[in-house]
């Protein structure tokens, strides 16, 4: 039997409706190849409906609802982009709480696109390195992050990736970290904070 690089590794997956379907889909594949749990969530129980660029995507099953949902059950959590999900995610007070929670934690995170701006509200990005969407570039250094134009960047835990385009060696760093585990420095430099 082949040992599986993330074989038990428990991973959240955090998305609402407009949730950028490549970002999501293409990642979550590479995860469950490698052996991981995943765990879709969302704001509400159900079904999301997730999106093609500007077009409408397709119907998603969510296996947890936010509310009731906490890092401790998990070992990673992933956040896909789409301006809307994002929006919606944002939004919802269970939600950051449950962003918060991995921060505090120490867990890694790997967040794509919009995916990132739930970092901010967790208040995760001061002082750290990482990319997104390029048009939120000015969102994440008046956060005090320091923003890169680069396609993956690591910083203790936290994988971030700018768009679809760079979903290939996104996988594979978020693989490598969730592989490695919890970061007891991110941890204490949030808490430091």
């Amino acid at each position: 039997m082949t040992h599986l690089k993330l074989d038990g590794v428990k991973v959240a997956i955090l998305a609402a409706d407009g949730f950028e379907q490549d970002e999501l889909f293409q990642p979550k594949l590479k995860l469950v190849e490698c052996g991981a749990r995943t765990t879709l969530i969302s704001i509400k129980n159900g079904e999301i409906r997730g999106a093609k660029g500007d077009e409408t995507g397709d119907i998603c099953a969510v296996d947890a609802e936010v509310f009731g949902a906490t890092a401790d059950d998990y070992d990673a959590l992933f956040l896909p982009g789409g301006e809307a999900s994002v929006k919606r995610l944002r939004a919802d007070e269970h939600a950051r709480k449950f962003v918060e929670g991995f921060v505090k934690a120490g867990k890694p995170i790997a967040a794509i696109c919009h995916g990132p701006l739930l970092l901010i509200d967790a208040d995760a990005v001061k002082g750290r390195k990482l990319t997104s969407a390029q048009s939120l570039e000015g969102e994440f250094v008046y956060a005090g992050a320091n923003w890169a134009n680069d396609s993956v960047i690591t910083d203790k835990g936290l994988v971030t990736s700018r768009n679809p385009g760079d979903i290939e060696p996104f996988s594979a760093k978020m693989i490598e970290e969730f592989a490695e585990g919890r970061h007891a420095s991110a941890a204490s430099t949030r808490a430091s904070a």
